[in-house]
């Protein structure tokens, strides 16, 4: 398998290379392995040697810098964050049992993975760089992947709000679950933004930029933005939609597969559940007879404010056909949304609808 990755890994293209695990292989554990962690891509992989590889902060700040990569990992305190990274597009194959999605990857519900990232926080580079504390400011990210799927073609970008960018949690990291930071997943560094969407989390960051609006890069400014259901894609103007930033509340079912058939008797339900920016998930819900009744699933400890929780639920299921629906609840009170057909959007983002697998229970 390419990269290093599971040979179960479910790839949806080859170049770029766009990748998920297998439901059962992410449920493995709540540290996603590095063979396992979910690749998302606009283009190629850049081949960046270390002593290559440079980093320029600039814009609204009193001393811009350019830091190599040792100056970066010695000048600046290392900080470690547990933090799931999950695609825009996760569970996107379930927008197309209700409409088809022109031009987008069928991501399933494993574009969704956890990793233990050490490097230096943003904040402290900023800092050092004497950021300015504009109202309003942003700070944007630059890499030297070009995409063709940008129009016209142009390296990937993006950005978040400032005071985003201060909080203690978003890195500058050059380590993954104890390794150096393996190339497709960004290496020698990238951001990573704990509770926002992974787009925002810039892989091969080479440029920072301090300013006063978001970034005008097409994957800010035109990609990643929740379009009403009417919009063409195509046509839609600039800034058009809901830029995309937190996550939103979502779980899905891991073990058993859609469609699996399982002798009669004891059944594990596993899955995992995720709430965005610093919510956290209050409770998982599972219903076995289409959400006329409900049982609460056993949640593993978080291992971070930034992290998903798996949960499991030990059931006696009888033969026949058995719908399994599970939902999560936020620590706001807030609940999944019941229907996928009432998220659904030509783009395909943001499916955060309550999970439902069909089982065929054999005696």
């Amino acid at each position: 398998m390419p990269w290093g990755k599971r040979d179960d890994m479910v790839v949806h293209e080859v170049s770029p290379y766009n990748a998920e695990p297998s439901q059962s292989g992410l449920a493995t554990s709540d540290i996603t392995p590095i063979d396992t962690f979910y690749s998302r891509n606009h283009g190629a992989v850049p081949d960046i040697a270390i002593e290559d590889w440079r980093l320029e902060v600039d814009g609204l700040v009193e001393s811009p810098l350019s830091l190599t990569f040792d100056e970066l990992t010695s000048q600046f305190e290392r900080s470690t964050v547990v933090a799931t990274l999950q695609c825009a597009g996760n569970r996107r194959a379930g927008f197309n049992e209700i409409r088809h999605i022109e031009g987008e990857d069928p991501w399933g519900s494993c574009a969704t993975s956890t990793a233990e990232w050490q490097g230096a926080r943003l904040a402290d580079v900023l800092l050092a760089a004497g950021v300015r504390r504009d109202n309003g400011a942003h700070v944007a990210f630059l890499a030297p992947d070009v995409s063709e799927l940008a129009s016209p073609p142009q390296p990937y970008g993006s950005s978040i709000p400032l005071p985003k960018a201060l909080s203690c949690e978003v890195l500058l990291a050059w380590r993954m679950n104890g390794e150096p930071l393996p190339e497709l997943h960004g290496g020698p560094v990238r951001v990573v933004v704990p509770g926002f969407i992974g787009a925002r989390s810039v892989k091969w960051i080479t440029t920072i930029t301090v300013q006063i609006a978001p970034s005008d890069n097409y994957f800010q400014s035109t990609a990643y933005r929740l379009l009403p259901a009417d919009a063409d894609p195509e046509t839609a103007a600039q800034g058009a939609g809901l830029s995309l930033s937190s996550i939103a509340l979502n779980s899905d079912i891991l073990v058993p597969d859609d469609g699996a058939v399982i002798p009669a008797g004891p059944l594990t339900i596993r899955g995992y559940a995720l709430a965005g920016d610093d919510l956290g998930v209050a409770r998982v819900d599972v219903s076995l007879d289409d959400g006329v009744t409900w049982r609460q699933a056993c949640l593993q400890p978080q291992r971070s404010p930034w992290a998903w929780q798996l949960w499991s639920l030990g059931v006696e299921v009888p033969r026949g056909e058995l719908r399994i629906t599970a939902r999560a609840w936020d620590s706001t009170g807030a609940l999944q949304p019941e229907s996928a057909a009432a998220l659904w959007n030509p783009k395909g983002y943001v499916n955060n609808s309550w999970a439902r697998v069909t089982l065929n229970v054999c005696g």
